[in-house]
Protein backbone atom coordinates (compact mmCIF):
# COMPACT_ATOMS: atom_id res chain seq x y z
CA UNK A 1 0.00 0.00 0.00
CA UNK A 2 1.43 3.18 -0.97
CA UNK A 3 2.21 5.92 2.24
CA UNK A 4 0.89 9.63 2.94
CA UNK A 5 4.39 10.90 1.30
CA UNK A 6 3.87 8.66 -2.05
CA UNK A 7 0.07 9.51 -2.22
CA UNK A 8 0.89 13.02 -1.84
CA UNK A 9 3.75 13.18 -4.35
CA UNK A 10 1.32 11.61 -6.96
CA UNK A 11 -0.75 14.26 -6.40
CA UNK A 12 1.89 16.91 -7.06
CA UNK A 13 2.63 14.97 -10.28
CA UNK A 14 -0.54 14.74 -11.75
CA UNK A 15 -0.34 18.94 -11.35
CA UNK A 16 2.31 19.31 -13.38
CA UNK A 17 3.10 19.47 -16.79
CA UNK A 18 3.26 15.41 -17.86
CA UNK A 19 7.27 15.74 -19.06
CA UNK A 20 8.01 17.26 -15.82
CA UNK A 21 8.32 13.88 -14.17
CA UNK A 22 10.50 11.85 -16.91
CA UNK A 23 12.75 15.36 -16.56
CA UNK A 24 13.33 15.32 -13.23
CA UNK A 25 13.55 11.47 -12.37
CA UNK A 26 15.30 9.97 -15.42
CA UNK A 27 15.96 12.90 -18.74
CA UNK A 28 18.27 15.01 -16.68
CA UNK A 29 21.72 14.26 -16.30
CA UNK A 30 23.05 13.84 -12.62
CA UNK A 31 25.17 17.23 -12.98
CA UNK A 32 22.18 19.04 -15.07
CA UNK A 33 19.53 18.21 -12.44
CA UNK A 34 21.98 19.07 -9.62
CA UNK A 35 22.39 22.85 -10.94
CA UNK A 36 18.78 22.75 -11.29
CA UNK A 37 17.88 21.85 -7.52
CA UNK A 38 20.59 24.14 -6.17
CA UNK A 39 19.09 26.45 -8.32
CA UNK A 40 15.95 26.30 -6.89
CA UNK A 41 17.44 26.03 -3.24
CA UNK A 42 19.03 29.49 -3.71
CA UNK A 43 15.92 30.91 -4.98
CA UNK A 44 13.70 29.25 -1.58
CA UNK A 45 16.59 30.37 1.10
CA UNK A 46 16.77 34.00 -0.55
CA UNK A 47 13.24 34.30 0.57
CA UNK A 48 13.47 33.29 3.73
CA UNK A 49 13.81 35.23 7.11
CA UNK A 50 15.45 35.32 10.34
CA UNK A 51 11.78 34.67 11.84
CA UNK A 52 11.68 31.89 9.56
CA UNK A 53 14.89 30.49 10.59
CA UNK A 54 13.30 30.36 14.40
CA UNK A 55 10.21 28.75 13.70
CA UNK A 56 11.60 26.06 12.20
CA UNK A 57 14.59 25.74 14.78
CA UNK A 58 11.99 25.70 17.34
CA UNK A 59 9.59 23.52 15.69
CA UNK A 60 11.70 21.19 13.19
CA UNK A 61 12.71 17.42 14.93
CA UNK A 62 15.04 17.42 11.86
CA UNK A 63 17.71 20.64 13.31
CA UNK A 64 16.45 20.54 17.15
CA UNK A 65 19.90 19.64 19.43
CA UNK A 66 19.77 16.74 20.83
CA UNK A 67 18.89 16.51 24.71
CA UNK A 68 22.10 14.30 26.09
CA UNK A 69 25.25 15.72 27.53
CA UNK A 70 27.82 15.60 24.73
CA UNK A 71 30.07 15.43 28.07
CA UNK A 72 29.14 12.57 29.20
CA UNK A 73 28.56 11.19 25.79
CA UNK A 74 31.78 11.93 24.93
CA UNK A 75 33.50 9.95 28.09
CA UNK A 76 31.59 6.79 27.25
CA UNK A 77 32.26 7.06 23.40
CA UNK A 78 35.94 7.78 24.89
CA UNK A 79 35.92 4.75 26.77
CA UNK A 80 34.35 2.60 23.74
CA UNK A 81 37.17 3.74 21.69
CA UNK A 82 39.94 2.62 24.26
CA UNK A 83 38.25 -0.71 24.17
CA UNK A 84 38.26 -1.41 20.66
CA UNK A 85 40.86 -4.00 19.84
CA UNK A 86 44.05 -2.66 17.23
CA UNK A 87 43.19 -4.47 14.61
CA UNK A 88 39.85 -2.45 13.72
CA UNK A 89 40.73 1.20 12.48
CA UNK A 90 38.81 4.23 13.05
CA UNK A 91 36.65 6.03 10.19
CA UNK A 92 35.79 9.77 10.66
CA UNK A 93 33.15 9.51 8.00
CA UNK A 94 31.54 12.52 6.55
CA UNK A 95 28.38 14.11 6.84
CA UNK A 96 26.97 12.94 3.80
CA UNK A 97 27.36 9.66 1.60
CA UNK A 98 26.67 8.81 -1.95
CA UNK A 99 22.97 9.13 -2.75
CA UNK A 100 21.37 5.46 -2.55
CA UNK A 101 23.96 4.49 -0.59
CA UNK A 102 21.02 1.91 2.00
CA UNK A 103 18.61 1.77 -0.91
CA UNK A 104 21.20 0.04 -3.34
CA UNK A 105 22.26 -2.40 -0.95
CA UNK A 106 19.45 -3.18 1.72
CA UNK A 107 15.34 -3.27 1.22
CA UNK A 108 15.41 0.59 2.74
CA UNK A 109 13.03 2.81 1.63
CA UNK A 110 14.37 6.37 0.14
CA UNK A 111 11.35 7.73 2.13
CA UNK A 112 12.89 7.27 5.79
CA UNK A 113 16.62 9.22 4.49
CA UNK A 114 17.47 12.96 4.15
CA UNK A 115 18.47 13.53 0.85
CA UNK A 116 20.39 17.13 -0.62
CA UNK A 117 20.33 19.03 -3.58
CA UNK A 118 23.91 17.46 -4.45
CA UNK A 119 23.60 13.57 -4.85
CA UNK A 120 24.04 12.82 -1.61
CA UNK A 121 21.83 12.12 1.52
CA UNK A 122 22.70 12.90 5.61
CA UNK A 123 24.16 9.57 6.60
CA UNK A 124 21.16 7.82 7.76
CA UNK A 125 22.80 4.10 9.12
CA UNK A 126 27.07 4.81 9.47
CA UNK A 127 27.16 0.96 9.26
CA UNK A 128 26.31 1.45 5.47
CA UNK A 129 28.52 4.35 4.79
CA UNK A 130 31.43 1.79 6.35
CA UNK A 131 30.89 -0.89 4.14
CA UNK A 132 31.32 1.22 1.28
CA UNK A 133 34.60 1.93 2.66
CA UNK A 134 35.44 -1.56 3.64
CA UNK A 135 34.52 -2.41 0.14
CA UNK A 136 36.65 0.30 -1.32
CA UNK A 137 39.85 -1.32 0.81
CA UNK A 138 38.92 -4.54 0.31
CA UNK A 139 39.09 -4.36 -3.58
CA UNK A 140 43.09 -3.04 -2.89
CA UNK A 141 43.82 -6.55 -0.84
CA UNK A 142 44.45 -10.24 -1.63
CA UNK A 143 41.17 -12.22 -1.71
CA UNK A 144 42.24 -13.50 1.94
CA UNK A 145 43.11 -10.48 3.39
CA UNK A 146 40.17 -8.93 6.19
CA UNK A 147 38.80 -5.38 6.70
CA UNK A 148 37.77 -4.32 10.09
CA UNK A 149 36.68 -0.52 10.30
CA UNK A 150 34.90 1.49 13.13
CA UNK A 151 33.19 4.69 13.19
CA UNK A 152 30.73 6.80 15.93
CA UNK A 153 28.62 9.12 14.24
CA UNK A 154 25.60 10.98 14.26
CA UNK A 155 22.94 9.43 12.20
CA UNK A 156 19.51 11.14 10.80
CA UNK A 157 16.84 9.46 10.04
CA UNK A 158 13.12 10.97 8.64
CA UNK A 159 10.82 8.58 10.11
CA UNK A 160 8.83 9.00 13.24
CA UNK A 161 10.17 7.03 15.93
CA UNK A 162 7.20 8.27 18.59
CA UNK A 163 6.72 10.53 20.75
CA UNK A 164 10.25 11.56 22.64
CA UNK A 165 12.30 10.07 19.84
CA UNK A 166 14.50 11.87 18.34
CA UNK A 167 15.06 12.02 14.60
CA UNK A 168 19.31 11.71 15.19
CA UNK A 169 21.33 9.83 17.69
CA UNK A 170 25.15 8.84 17.59
CA UNK A 171 25.91 5.39 16.90
CA UNK A 172 28.93 3.61 17.53
CA UNK A 173 29.59 0.93 14.83
CA UNK A 174 31.81 -1.96 13.48
CA UNK A 175 32.08 -3.39 10.08
CA UNK A 176 33.93 -6.23 9.08
CA UNK A 177 34.20 -7.90 5.18
CA UNK A 178 36.31 -11.05 4.46
CA UNK A 179 36.02 -13.81 1.51
CA UNK A 180 34.38 -16.64 2.40
CA UNK A 181 36.55 -19.59 3.50
CA UNK A 182 33.70 -22.27 3.47
CA UNK A 183 31.93 -23.73 6.03
CA UNK A 184 30.87 -20.51 7.93
CA UNK A 185 34.31 -20.27 9.35
CA UNK A 186 34.78 -16.62 7.79
CA UNK A 187 31.61 -15.48 9.27
CA UNK A 188 32.27 -17.41 12.76
CA UNK A 189 35.42 -15.54 12.86
CA UNK A 190 33.25 -12.00 12.14
CA UNK A 191 31.22 -13.23 14.64
CA UNK A 192 33.38 -13.82 17.64
CA UNK A 193 35.43 -10.84 17.09
CA UNK A 194 32.67 -8.38 17.23
CA UNK A 195 30.48 -9.74 19.87
CA UNK A 196 33.79 -10.33 22.06
CA UNK A 197 34.13 -6.03 21.81
CA UNK A 198 30.36 -5.54 22.82
CA UNK A 199 30.81 -7.98 25.39
CA UNK A 200 33.66 -5.98 26.94
CA UNK A 201 31.70 -2.71 26.24
CA UNK A 202 28.44 -4.01 28.62
CA UNK A 203 30.51 -5.43 31.36
CA UNK A 204 32.64 -2.23 31.50
CA UNK A 205 29.98 0.56 31.14
CA UNK A 206 26.29 -1.54 32.26
CA UNK A 207 27.23 -4.06 34.02
CA UNK A 208 24.57 -3.25 37.13
CA UNK A 209 21.67 -3.03 34.37
CA UNK A 210 21.44 -6.72 33.22
CA UNK A 211 23.40 -6.53 29.54
CA UNK A 212 22.75 -9.59 27.46
CA UNK A 213 23.57 -9.99 23.26
CA UNK A 214 20.79 -12.28 22.04
CA UNK A 215 21.66 -14.21 18.97
CA UNK A 216 19.51 -15.26 15.51
CA UNK A 217 20.39 -17.61 13.51
CA UNK A 218 17.77 -17.31 10.23
CA UNK A 219 17.46 -20.43 8.32
CA UNK A 220 20.85 -21.28 7.86
CA UNK A 221 22.31 -24.84 9.66
CA UNK A 222 25.71 -24.06 9.25
CA UNK A 223 25.82 -21.02 10.96
CA UNK A 224 23.95 -22.52 13.59
CA UNK A 225 26.36 -25.38 13.87
CA UNK A 226 29.11 -22.42 13.92
CA UNK A 227 27.18 -20.92 16.86
CA UNK A 228 27.50 -24.24 18.70
CA UNK A 229 31.06 -24.97 18.24
CA UNK A 230 33.07 -22.30 17.33
CA UNK A 231 31.44 -19.04 18.44
CA UNK A 232 29.83 -19.67 22.01
CA UNK A 233 33.14 -21.55 22.97
CA UNK A 234 35.13 -18.41 21.96
CA UNK A 235 33.32 -17.10 24.22
CA UNK A 236 32.86 -19.29 27.07
CA UNK A 237 34.06 -16.93 29.67
CA UNK A 238 30.87 -14.97 29.40
CA UNK A 239 28.22 -16.99 28.51
CA UNK A 240 25.50 -15.41 30.62
CA UNK A 241 25.45 -12.63 28.95
CA UNK A 242 25.02 -14.67 25.31
CA UNK A 243 20.94 -15.67 25.00
CA UNK A 244 19.86 -17.40 21.84
CA UNK A 245 16.54 -16.11 19.95
CA UNK A 246 15.81 -18.44 17.33
CA UNK A 247 12.60 -17.30 17.19
CA UNK A 248 13.46 -13.61 16.10
CA UNK A 249 11.67 -12.43 12.79
CA UNK A 250 12.80 -8.65 12.69
CA UNK A 251 15.52 -8.51 10.98
CA UNK A 252 14.64 -10.83 8.47
CA UNK A 253 15.34 -10.31 4.72
CA UNK A 254 17.20 -7.62 5.94
CA UNK A 255 19.98 -9.62 7.55
CA UNK A 256 21.86 -12.86 5.97
CA UNK A 257 21.53 -15.60 7.91
CA UNK A 258 22.65 -14.20 11.66
CA UNK A 259 21.37 -11.62 13.51
CA UNK A 260 22.34 -9.91 17.43
CA UNK A 261 20.63 -7.47 19.62
CA UNK A 262 22.17 -5.72 22.43
CA UNK A 263 19.88 -4.78 24.76
CA UNK A 264 20.08 -4.72 28.92
CA UNK A 265 17.63 -4.57 31.80
CA UNK A 266 16.77 -8.39 30.60
CA UNK A 267 16.15 -7.63 27.37
CA UNK A 268 13.74 -4.56 27.76
CA UNK A 269 15.79 -1.60 27.00
CA UNK A 270 17.61 -2.40 23.44
CA UNK A 271 20.61 -0.52 23.15
CA UNK A 272 22.05 -1.72 19.36
CA UNK A 273 21.52 -4.61 16.63
CA UNK A 274 23.77 -6.21 14.05
CA UNK A 275 23.99 -9.07 11.13
CA UNK A 276 25.48 -10.82 8.36
CA UNK A 277 24.89 -8.50 5.24
CA UNK A 278 25.63 -8.70 2.07
CA UNK A 279 26.36 -4.87 1.41
CA UNK A 280 30.34 -5.54 0.77
CA UNK A 281 29.30 -8.78 -1.68
CA UNK A 282 27.36 -6.17 -3.58
CA UNK A 283 29.67 -3.36 -3.66
CA UNK A 284 32.67 -5.96 -4.98
CA UNK A 285 30.51 -7.51 -7.41
CA UNK A 286 32.01 -10.90 -5.31
CA UNK A 287 28.85 -13.21 -4.39
CA UNK A 288 32.09 -14.66 -1.94
CA UNK A 289 32.11 -11.46 -0.15
CA UNK A 290 30.99 -11.52 3.46
CA UNK A 291 30.11 -8.93 5.37
CA UNK A 292 29.19 -8.22 9.69
CA UNK A 293 27.88 -5.07 10.82
CA UNK A 294 26.65 -4.04 14.47
CA UNK A 295 26.81 -0.76 16.03
CA UNK A 296 25.02 0.80 19.70
CA UNK A 297 23.18 3.77 20.83
CA UNK A 298 25.88 5.82 22.61
CA UNK A 299 23.17 8.52 24.49
CA UNK A 300 20.95 5.21 25.35
CA UNK A 301 24.03 3.35 26.90
CA UNK A 302 25.25 6.89 28.28
CA UNK A 303 21.80 7.11 30.06
CA UNK A 304 22.13 3.33 31.68
CA UNK A 305 26.07 4.63 32.24
CA UNK A 306 25.00 7.39 34.87
CA UNK A 307 24.38 4.90 37.78
CA UNK A 308 28.30 3.59 37.19
CA UNK A 309 30.38 6.76 36.06
CA UNK A 310 32.77 5.60 38.34
CA UNK A 311 33.45 2.85 35.89
CA UNK A 312 33.78 5.36 32.82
Amino acid sequence: MPGSEDRAAERIWRAMPASTRDALTRDLPPTDLQTLLIAVARARAGQITPADVMRRWQHDRFVRPAACDPRRVAAVEARLWQLLPAEFTGIELSPVTPLGTCTAVAPVSQNRIVATVRTTEVVSDSTNALAVEAATRRRGQPKDGRVDVAACHRQLRAQVFGPGAAAHFRLFALVSSARDSGSGHTEASMLTRHLAYWLDVLETLIPHRQPRIELSVFDNPVLAERLTDTIRPGLADRPAFLVDKPDRTRGRGYYNGFALRIAADHGETELGDGGLTTYTAQLTHDAKERCLVSCIATERLTALAEEASSAI
